[in-house]
This record gives structure tokens, sequence and C-alpha cells, in this order.
């Protein structure tokens, strides 16, 4: 019996996202061809706790920001939900919700987040940096180093919310 070709790239995949810390998650029924994907909107921030809050820079390329939706979606339930806060540039102060962990994408947006949270905060809180959008598309050294954060960040949420 010969076994497709698609067998040893899904068992090296497999092996990849063990290896990462990642569960791959799986529809429960085959999408169809007719049916029409919904355009998912990114979760606005939350006026009270959240786990996580992600924030951005005011300005990103549609592509980037699909890259990077798609790795918080593969990274857990916690990262996927994860509320998404855009920092406009020189803001002195920001509407943060106050959360367990922050991922800062840009050193400009990591200033942004620590000039708006009470210092309280900011020692309970994880806050793990992470490259802008923008560079994860054409860097692989980003697209490793945002994986690491999302991992920290996953870790985190697990072992608070236990």
């Amino acid at each position: 019996m010969n076994l497709p070709a698609a067998a040893p790239a899904a068992a090296h995949r497999a092996r990849v996202l063990r290896a990462l810390g990642l569960t791959p998650w799986q529809r429960r029924q085959a999408a169809t061809d007719d049916a029409v994907s919904p355009t998912v909107e990114a979760p606005q921030p939350a006026v009270g706790h959240a786990d996580c809050v992600v924030l951005l820079p005011a300005v990103c390329d549609a592509r980037a920001l699909d890259l990077l939706g798609r790795a918080l979606t593969s990274a857990g339930a916690a990262l996927a939900r994860a509320a998404r806060v855009r920092v406009q540039p020189g803001e002195a102060e920001l509407a943060v919700p106050q959360a367990r962990a922050y991922l800062a994408c840009g050193e400009a947006q990591a200033h942004a987040l620590g000039r708006s949270l009470p210092m309280q905060v900011t020692a309970q809180a994880q806050i793990v940096l992470a490259d802008e959008p923008a560079r994860l598309l054409g860097d692989a050294a980003a697209k490793r180093r945002l994986w690491i954060a999302l991992r920290t960040l996953r870790r985190s949420l697990a072992t608070a919310g236990s």
C-alpha cells in the first residue's frame, strides 16, 4: 500500500509544530468550495481586564497583519482572541486595558505601553517585545523571534490560568 505524497510533509509539519510547542487546530467539518470565508475582524480592546493585548503600529501592511493574525491564531485561543491596540507615532498615552500579558510589535509600541500602564500593572504583567509586522514578511530571524515570543506568552498564560 502506497502512502500519499503529503504524508511525509504532514509528519514533518507535526514534528515542527510539536517542537515549537504549538497545537494544530483542525476544522470539525470540511469547507465546501462554494462556501465563502468570512472576513475576520480584529477584536476591539476591552475596557476591563483581558488575557492578552497586542500593540500594533498605526500603519501596517495588510499582508503583514494577515501573517501576524495567522501566527496569533496558531498559538492558541487566548492569543487568537487577544485585543489589538493601534499605536499612533508619538502618542503620549494609550487607552490600554489591563491584561496578564502584552505583545508589543516594535520598540515604539513598547515605549508607549510603558508610558501608559501603571507601575503595579507593569510589574505583574508579562510584556514581550517582537519585531514590527512589516519586518515579518522578509526577515526569517524576525519570524523566529515572533514564534519565540508567542511561545513565551502562551506558556505564561497557561501557567497563570492554572
